[in-house]
């Protein structure tokens, strides 16, 4: 029987904005490609996600993959309010969950600059039991112990937990250790799947 539903935050419960983000910045589609392949493009953007890098050296290792855009990175990341903005449908969500007897956790690799710039699209977090922000433990997803830290502290059994992540490679890291998994893009889907495990 489940009872514990994991939720990733990025693209799950929050929607990622860069587009839109880049626009209200002023920046045309062509250097907002340009910024784009600069940085969350690359693989250099997990350090981010990890948190081991400060964010001086990472503006160095973004700088050197295009030097010429120098001032527009820095524009780009010097504040990244507005990045990620709360899906409607989160807290009602949780809430319905919640008087379903469920208890909600996150599990995300969500980087510690947009936790500090975007809290306001974080309002969802009250209404959860308890997570794991990637930033924080200096591991990300899909490494398996970032699913075995979730499990151990907060006392869940892998067999009574569902875990709902909008990337198949990490909804199958915590497949094989016996979490149930659902990839998902839309709330429906998610529903659909998560009746066919017996959750109302």
């Amino acid at each position: 029987m489940i009872r514990n539903i994991i939720f990733d935050i990025g693209n799950v419960l929050t929607d990622f904005r860069w587009n839109d983000f880049l626009r209200d910045k002023g920046f045309d589609a062509a250097m907002a490609d340009r910024i784009a392949k600069a940085s969350i493009l690359t693989p250099l953007w997990n350090e981010i996600d990890r948190g081991v890098w400060s964010r001086e050296k990472l503006m160095e290792e973004f700088v050197r993959m295009d030097p010429d855009i120098e001032a527009q990175l820095h524009m780009a990341f010097d504040n990244v309010t507005g990045m990620v903005t709360k899906r409607e449908y989160a807290i009602p969500w949780l809430q319905e969950l919640k008087a379903g007897g469920y208890r909600v956790y996150y599990l995300s690799n969500f980087s510690e600059k947009a936790y500090e710039d975007c809290l306001d699209a974080l309002d969802f977090l009250p209404f959860m039991d308890g997570g794991i922000l990637s930033f924080r433990e200096r591991l990300i997803k899909p490494d398996a112990e970032i699913y075995r830290l979730l499990l151990s502290r907060y006392s869940m059994k892998p067999e009574e937990s569902v875990f709902l992540d909008d990337t198949l490679a990490n909804v199958d890291a915590a497949r094989a250790l016996g979490i149930h998994g659902i990839c998902f893009r839309t709330k429906e889907q998610a529903e659909e799947e998560l009746r066919k495990l017996g959750v109302c």
